[in-house]
C-alpha cells in the first residue's frame, strides 16, 4: 500500500472520528418507526481503488471503467431523459426492475447510477433492494457484512451501513445478509419510511433501488408503490411479450418512466460486446454465446410494447 493511500486513509479515518463526535447519541428506534432525519449521515467507509480494478467489477461498471465507450454513452443518453423528466416533479427515487432473472437489471442499475453520480449537479445513491440474491456490493468489491437488511431489523444505523465509495458522488446501501423473510422485510414501514425520508433528502441526488424482478416476487409491487417511478429491464430476443405485459400489470402504469432493451448482438470487442448491439443501442448482459435460444419469431415487438407501454421515455434501444 503506497504512503499516499496510507495518508489518505488516516485523513479520512480522523474526518470520520471527528464527525462521530459530533452526532447526537443514538437512540433504537420503536418496531417500524425511523426517526425523521435518521439517514442524512452517510457512512465514512471508503471502497479501495485497487478492489474496483478487478474482479467482476470491472466487466460491470462500464459507465466507470470505460467512460468513453459506446455502452456509456448509451447509458448517458438514459440519464439525460430522466434528468429533463418533470411528472409534476422530477422523479428522484427510481425503482429499477425486470419480469424475471436474467434479464440485466442490476448491470442497468449500476451503471445508471454511476452515470448520474458523473453528472455535474447531481448525486447518486445505489440501494440493492435485492436481499435475495445480491449482486451490487461484490461489484464493488465488498464482502456481504451490514446493509440494508441489517438496517430494517434494526441492528445497524445509515452511518453503518451507507457507504461512500471511490467516486464523489455516488453512494452504496448494500443489501447486507441475506435474510429469511425478504419480503416482510421490503413490505415493512421501516422500508417505507427510509423511502420517504430518501425522498425527502433526494434535491441533488437520485436515489436507484435496484429490485427483484416482478413476475418471481412480490417486494417489487410493494416498492413501486413508494418510488416516484420504474424503468423496466426487458432482453430483447429472450423476454416473451406476453411476460412483459403480466409483469406490467403489477405496477403502476403512470410511474414507467421507460424500458430498456438488453440486446443480443455483439462487436469484435470482447468488453464492449457484452453490452450493446452492432449498432450501439441495445444494452446486453450475462456471458451466453450469441443465439442461444434465439429464433427469429422470439424477438420482443418493440413497436407493440412502446404501444401498450405508453412510454415516457421510448426505448433506448432501436429497432431491429
Amino acid at each position: 500500500m503506497s504512503k499516499i493511500y496510507q495518508a489518505l486513509e488516516k485523513a479520512e479515518k480522523e474526518r470520520a472520528a471527528e464527525l462521530e463526535k459530533k452526532l447526537p447519541p443514538s437512540v433504537g428506534p420503536q418496531e417500524g418507526e425511523v426517526s425523521q432525519g435518521e439517514v442524512a449521515g452517510i457512512g465514512e467507509v471508503r471502497l479501495k481503488p485497487e478492489v474496483l480494478e478487478g474482479g467482476v467489477a470491472r466487466q460491470d461498471l462500464v459507465v466507470y471503467f470505460e467512460p468513453n465507450s459506446l455502452a456509456s454513452e448509451q447509458f448517458r443518453k438514459l440519464r439525460a431523459h430522466l434528468l429533463k423528466l418533470k411528472i409534476p416533479e422530477p422523479p428522484k427515487t427510481i425503482m429499477v426492475t425486470s419480469a424475471t432473472n436474467g434479464e440485466g437489471k442490476s448491470f442497468v442499475a449500476a451503471n445508471l447510477a454511476v452515470g448520474i453520480a458523473n453528472e455535474l449537479h447531481f448525486q447518486a445513491l445505489l440501494v440493492d433492494c435485492d436481499l435475495r440474491n445480491p449482486s451490487l456490493s461484490k461489484w464493488f468489491g465488498l464482502e456481504e457484512d451490514r446493509g440494508l437488511s441489517d438496517y430494517l431489523t434494526g441492528n445497524g444505523g445509515p452511518t453503518e451501513v451507507i457507504l461512500r465509495t471511490e467516486m464523489e458522488k455516488l453512494s452504496l446501501l448494500p443489501a447486507g445478509k441475506v435474510p429469511d423473510n425478504p419480503t416482510e422485510l421490503i413490505g415493512s414501514k421501516r422500508m417505507e419510511a427510509l423511502v420517504q425520508e430518501l425522498k425527502l433528502k433526494s434535491q441533488e441526488r437520485y436515489v436507484i433501488f435496484d429490485s427483484t424482478p416482478l413476475l418471481a416476487t412480490t417486494e417489487p409491487e410493494v416498492l413501486s408503490r413508494w418510488v416516484d417511478g420504474i424503468i423496466l429491464v426487458v432482453r430483447a430476443g429472450l423476454t416473451p411479450r406476453e411476460t412483459i405485459v403480466q409483469a406490467l400489470k403489477r405496477i403502476e402504469k403512470e410511474k414507467i418512466l421507460g424500458v430498456v432493451l438488453n440486446g443480443l448482438d455483439f462487436r469484435t470487442s470482447a468488453l464492449h460486446s457484452r453490452y450493446f448491439g452492432s449498432d450501439g443501442y441495445y444494452y446486453r448482459y450475462g456471458y451466453g454465446q450469441k443465439g442461444n435460444g434465439e429464433k427469429s419469431g422470439e424477438r420482443t415487438n418493440r413497436k407493440g410494447l412502446l404501444e401498450s407501454l405508453r412510454s415516457k421515455l421510448g426505448l433506448t434501444g432501436s429497432a431491429r
